[in-house]
């Protein structure tokens, strides 16, 4: 019997380590692509086997074991532009006798763009309005043409604001930053760093080709009601509060870009199809645990 083919993780960083956790502890061997060496001690940790490349050079892609395997592509797009020129060299390089069964992608909620607030499902048109969503689109749609072409079974998941141990916004509240006040604050999404990465191994079991699903906990809440549990469970002082007029003056375009978006992400075709038990459906379970562990 020819020897079980290792699974690639490209862009392996917490979520990566994560997913590589699970798939290691049900036996499978891992392979994880990062840029560094000291990202790679940390993959040695964990009982995953580090392979450095960059992504921006396509010889080294060439290094990559992607030949009929199953891949999870984490590695973020490049900053500036609309496109994701690292998805492009990675289809180019893996494709014909280099090409994997199966394909799981992280996007991002945002490809959906401004929605008012309104439910947003799967059928919802994609409308990316930052030059990131736009970059991750972009990643999308490359990477489902690459695999109708090539006979690979690409699935996209379209994730909201990951929270978890080493992802909540401690240095933020220490610091003292504005939050837009509760009245003006918008819903957003979140899901568990823990629930992303078995929502991920669910995908690459179950999720059929060109598939799509939206990845949050079902329970949106806005970005000052999270703020505000985070410095409660913490013991940290409450941050000034202040209107939208004032926080365009006060912070940064990228926090700005954030608050003006707004959606409420169903995650019925999540749980239903890849048949996912979420470990921490609220913020109320996800916080203390992200907190102790962190």
């Amino acid at each position: 019997m020819a020897e079980e083919r290792e699974i690639l993780i490209v862009g392996c960083g917490d979520i990566g380590r994560r997913v590589g956790r699970l798939l290691t502890a049900a036996g499978r061997k891992v392979v994880g692509v990062v840029a560094s060496e000291e990202s790679a001690a940390k993959l040695k940790k964990v009982g995953i086997r580090p392979l450095v490349a960059n992504l921006n050079d396509p010889d080294e892609l060439l290094e990559l074991p992607t030949a009929n395997t199953l891949i999870f592509y984490f590695a973020p797009p490049p900053g500036g532009g609309i496109t994701d020129p690292k998805v492009r060299n990675f289809c180019a390089v893996a494709s014909g006798e280099r090409a994997p069964q199966r394909l799981v992608y992280i996007s991002t909620s945002g490809v959906y763009g401004d929605c008012g607030g309104a439910m947003v499902t799967e059928e919802t048109p994609a409308n990316p309005q930052t030059a990131r969503a736009k970059r991750r689109y972009d990643a999308e749609q490359t990477l489902l043409r690459w695999g109708a072409e090539q006979g690979v079974t690409v699935v996209i998941l379209r994730v909201t604001g990951i929270y978890g141990p080493g992802r909540i916004p401690i240095s933020r509240l220490i610091d003292g930053h504005p939050l837009l006040r509760l009245e003006e604050s918008a819903p957003t999404n979140r899901i568990h760093a823990d629930d992303l990465a078995q929502v991920c191994v669910a995908a690459a079991e179950k999720g059929e080709a060109g598939e799509i699903f939206n990845v949050s906990d079902g329970h949106p809440s806005t970005m000052t009601e999270y703020f505000l549990a985070v410095a409660e469970l913490a013991g940290l002082p409450r941050p000034p509060l202040v209107s939208m007029e004032e926080a365009r003056r006060v912070m940064t375009p990228l926090m700005i870009s954030y608050l003006g978006e707004s959606r409420r992400m169903d995650n019925t075709r999540m749980l239903e199809r890849l048949e996912v038990k979420l470990r921490y459906p609220t913020l109320a379970e996800g916080l203390p645990a992200s907190l102790a562990e962190g």
